[in-house]
């Protein structure tokens, strides 16, 4: 390994979590204690703060500000979806990156982010390598879809998770309230992955929670839904129903009626109204009262239910990737692997390839979903469980959340 000293740059990107601060904070705090890293900037809104020359001096933040990023949630350094044209093609943007890394003399680069976030993290790694500039590139996972292909799970979903769950057994309670009953439609987070609706199976674990949950991974049939909510209706008087959001059909349409109104900047559906939809069907096929909620941006920025052990994870996953960057790596994503030592839930992390994280979903395993495809079964809730550990100490100011609050300066 040669020795390489120079600047870093760390960038958040895509759709926020509760502890993505967490690893950025991770990542700033390793890099600006190591002697090899000269400078931490951090980049306004990701590849556009990169771009537009929009770099933060995180050396000029206070140390206790920072700190508290830990239990700050959303992006503390903004975020972007910029998909970036495939270098062959276009490589106007790369050029613009590399004229910008050999401005501050950056020979680290820490990208924060899932899927799409790892394919740009995997291009930047590619080009540098091709025009022969020496800058260490890593990947710092981070999505509540926890979909990111070869890690156990990812640094956000576990919040989310427990958020879900919890805000599922309150609502449980308030649906039970009067002597008529009611069917309770609850539409959760999740394209392709059902993660997150299944995270709901927790709340039913403890005895309050949705009789029914549809994840993604396996189609969705109306007729055999309404069958399944009539049937628990007139049995229990009540039916709580957890739903992904990119439930579809056999011939691959959403169920949603937003299905077609918009995407985001990589060409996804921009997906949502799909617990209103149902709840509509419902009331029209049964007569019920039936309340439809989506938990929408609540489920990935309520820090207030984060994971203790989801906090400590995504810190140290952004640890890892500065310690292996500067030890010599390059071109690899920070990757989670379960062991249990003594009976006991650990995490250890691991390094997987750019090229095979990059635009590759974990699904949730079709022998974790019950045959009639209506909910999960259990080995998924022993899987979720050990993650959602934990309370964390947060910091508050006359009883209200005591959040980071950066000073932002600009590198010169």
């Amino acid at each position: 390994m040669s020795e390489l000293k120079g600047a870093c740059i760390v960038g958040q990107s895509g759709g926020p979590t509760s502890v993505i601060n967490a690893s950025v904070y991770g990542v700033i705090d390793t890099a600006l204690k190591n002697p090899n890293i000269t400078r931490v900037l951090g980049a306004e809104h990701v590849i556009k703060g990169v771009l537009n020359d929009r770099l933060f001096d995180m050396a000029e933040e206070d140390p206790a500000e920072l700190e508290l990023l830990k239990y700050t949630p959303s992006s503390a350094l903004g975020s972007c979806r910029y998909k970036m044209a495939d270098p062959d093609v276009d490589d106007t943007d790369y050029k613009r990156i590399l004229e910008i890394f050999k401005k501050y003399d950056v020979r680290y680069f820490f990208y924060n982010g899932g899927n799409d976030s790892m394919d740009t993290c995997n291009k930047i790694s590619k080009y540098m390598q091709k025009v022969g500039y020496e800058c260490r590139v890593m990947g710092v996972p981070k999505t509540i879809d926890n979909d990111l292909y070869g890690t156990d799970h990812c640094p956000g979903f576990a919040s989310a998770a427990k958020y879900i769950a919890t805000s599922c057994m309150e609502v449980y309670q308030d649906a039970r309230v009067y002597d008529t009953g009611m069917v309770c439609i609850i539409e959760i987070m999740g394209r392709h992955a059902g993660w997150l609706a299944g995270a709901a199976a927790l709340a039913t674990a403890y005895g309050a929670g949705p009789d029914l949950v549809y994840l993604p991974e396996v189609d969705f049939d109306m007729d055999a839904f309404l069958a399944d909510v009539e049937r628990i209706y007139k049995e229990k008087g009540n039916c709580m129903v957890a739903v992904s959001e990119g439930i579809h059909y056999a011939d691959g349409t959403f169920v949603s009626e937003a299905k077609t109104s918009a995407t985001d900047g990589f060409g996804h559906a921009q997906l949502g109204g799909l617990a209103s939809l149902l709840a509509n069907v419902v009331k029209e096929k049964t007569g019920a009262k039936v309340r439809g909620i989506e938990l929408s941006l609540l489920q990935r920025c309520g820090a207030h239910l984060a994971s203790e052990t989801d906090i400590e994870e995504s810190y140290m996953s952004g640890k890892a990737a500065v310690e292996n960057a500067v030890a010599g790596i390059t071109d690899k994503m920070v990757g989670f692997e379960r062991a249990y030592e003594d009976g006991k839930y650990v995490c250890k992390t691991k390094l997987l390839g750019l090229t095979d994280v990059a635009n590759t979903e974990k699904k949730v395993p079709l022998e974790w979903i019950n045959a009639a495809h209506n909910n999960v079964e259990q080995p998924f809730v022993d899987y979720v469980l050990p993650l959602i550990q934990g309370e964390p100490k947060l910091p508050k100011q006359d009883s209200l959340p005591r959040f980071a609050k950066l000073k932002k300066v600009l590198a010169k």
